[in-house]
């Protein structure tokens, strides 16, 4: 009997050997923003992710809510954010539903700017001269993230300019026709930006603190993603951006270049980063 007990669990342990493992699937969809911080760290990483093996879709987004709202229902798995600040109610709210990939990139700004050759260094110094602002701080499209500090901004410091809610395009054609006369102009901006570089941008010192630090971005997934796609985690954990990177594939892409061009033109111009990238993920 001892002898017939051993051959049962020795045929027992080779059917459990035997049994399939699931393999990881190699299609990933991944949500972004059509901004211009997001757009190159999506384009990037799903170069990489592609160059792994896998096949990745991407879904575009106008607006963070919509955004979370697909990763939490499972329309996209993954999404790039910045969760300290710019997304941070969106993230707490859902955070139970997700989890935090990995860094991609770090050093986002939003604040108020002017060019540099206007006299001033601090937001605070912007009443004593409204009047060579024209009275006003030209902003961008309400209800974001930047317009929200910017209005929290005015408030705190007692502004008295107009905070003139528009559009990003509107914003950067007015910018550009007062350094072109080289006029005093005040507009809420960020970093990364081409326009910061374009038109040799400073931000105004915030001596309360109003806007956020430098905000980090992360690959964030729907919960279990690093257990359903170990594998394609790693591929993600290996890819990091720097800023000023990101604000150089956009100046490229305003110049005339489309986002795959430039985006394809860094990951040529990168090839031994990427190649070390590679044996982080071996």
């Amino acid at each position: 009997m001892k002898n017939i007990w051993k051959a049962v669990c020795a045929v027992a342990m080779m059917g459990m050997v035997m049994l399939p493992v699931h393999a990881e699937e190699k299609t990933i969809t991944m949500g972004t923003l059509t901004w211009e911080d997001l757009t190159p760290i999506t384009g990037i990483t799903k170069k990489v992710l592609e160059d792994s093996g896998y096949s990745v879709k991407v879904i575009e987004f106008s607006e963070w809510g919509i955004a979370y709202a697909a990763l939490t229902k499972g329309d996209v798995q993954v999404l790039a954010s910045q969760t300290d600040y710019a997304a941070n109610d969106y993230w707490n709210k859902n955070k139970n539903r997700l989890e935090k990939l990995s860094p991609v990139s770090f050093g986002l700004y939003q604040g108020i700017a002017v060019p540099k050759y206007v006299g001033i260094d601090s937001v605070e110094q912007l009443n004593d001269n409204a009047e060579k602002f024209g009275g006003k701080i030209i902003g961008i499209e309400p209800g974001s993230g930047l317009m929200n500090d910017a209005s929290k901004a005015v408030k705190d410091y007692g502004i008295k300019l107009q905070l003139l809610e528009g559009s990003t395009a509107a914003m950067t054609a007015a910018l550009k026709s007062a350094v072109d006369r080289k006029e005093w102009v005040a507009v809420t901006v960020w970093e990364p930006s081409w326009m910061a570089q374009k038109f040799d941008l400073k931000f105004l010192k915030d001596p309360k603190g109003v806007f956020p630090p430098p905000q980090g971005y992360y690959w964030i997934g729907h919960k279990d993603f690093s257990k359903e796609y170990p594998r394609a985690r790693e591929v993600m954990a290996s890819v990091y951006v720097p800023i000023s990177d990101i604000t150089a594939i956009n100046g490229e892409v305003k110049d005339g270049k489309t986002m795959e061009q430039a985006v394809q033109g860094w990951t040529d111009g990168h090839a031994e980063l990427l190649k070390r990238w590679e044996n982080i993920k071996k």
